[in-house]
Formats: C-alpha cells, structure tokens, sequence
C-alpha cells in the first residue's frame, strides 16, 4: 500500500483548536485596550476642552466662557474671532471623538461665568465603561453611570 502525504483530519482539527483558544484568550484583551485607550483620549481630550475654555475667557473677556464647542473651534483662523477662536480641532468640536461623545453646558451670565463638559461612550461597554465630566475648576471627573450634570460630588480622577 502506497502511504499518502499530507495531514490527517486529527491533526488538522486539533490545530484550528489550537487557534481558537489563542483567539478566545486575545479577544477580550484586545476589547479592553481599546476600551482603555477610548477612556485615555476622552480623558485627554477633555483637559484639551479646559485649556480651550480658560484661553478662550482670557481672550475675550467681554463674553466669558464659550457656549458651544463651535466656538472653541474654527475653520477660518486668519483672524480668530469669539465665533471661531481656533483652540480646538474640528474633530473634537463635532462632539463625537473616540467613542466618546462630548458635550457643552451650564454656560449662563454675562459674561459666561460657567460651563461643564460631560463625556459619554457612546455605546457602552463597547467604547468605554466610564463617563467623565469637568467644569471651571478644571479637574477631570468620573463616574460609572451616567451623568446629568458635573458636581464636586462626582470623583475626581487621579
């Protein structure tokens, strides 16, 4: 009898086995650097949002704080103007980066003495399982459920 080369249907089932465990182990780590790494720009992006605020008051103080993330932005730079000051990037200014959404309240008075930020993943436990905020005192805040509004009460991240 003449012997065949190649490999038998065993083996070649224990080798795809093989890679599904390796699979089933990967996966789930891949989800959570991503999640990690949604959560860090997030974080990131929102100290960006404080300097842009805090720039954006000392640079017209006749109008105070900015009240929307349009404002903070800009497209046409050559001069900025309260409209458009050009501190942050159109990408954040849409409200959308990362997984996270972001968005601008709270602003009132004249000039606007307030604002908070709240960032939201947006599809949790997918994107991020953290929501984070900050208002004028500039400290990053988070919390594991969603957040209405930002207080001193909201833990601050360290």
């Amino acid at each position: 009898m003449k012997k065949e080369k190649g490999f038998s249907l065993i083996e070649l089932l224990i080798v795809v086995a093989i890679i599904l465990i390796i699979a089933a182990i990967a996966i789930p780590n891949l989800l959570r650097a991503r999640i990690a790494a949604n959560e860090a720009s997030a974080v990131a992006s929102l100290r960006t949002l404080n300097t842009a605020q805090i720039s954006y008051n000392s640079s017209y103080p006749t109008v105070g704080f900015a009240i929307t993330l349009a404002s903070l932005s800009g497209t046409s730079c050559a001069p900025p103007g309260s409209t458009q000051a050009c501190f942050i990037d159109t990408q954040l200014a849409s409200g959308t980066k990362s997984g996270y959404s972001f968005a601008l309240s709270g602003t009132g008075g004249t000039p606007n003495a307030s604002y908070t930020f709240i960032a939201s993943p947006l599809t949790p436990n997918q994107s991020g399982v953290r929501y984070f905020c900050s208002f004028a005192d500039a400290v990053v805040r988070y919390s594991a459920t969603s957040l209405a509004t930002c207080t001193t009460s909201v833990s601050p991240l360290q």
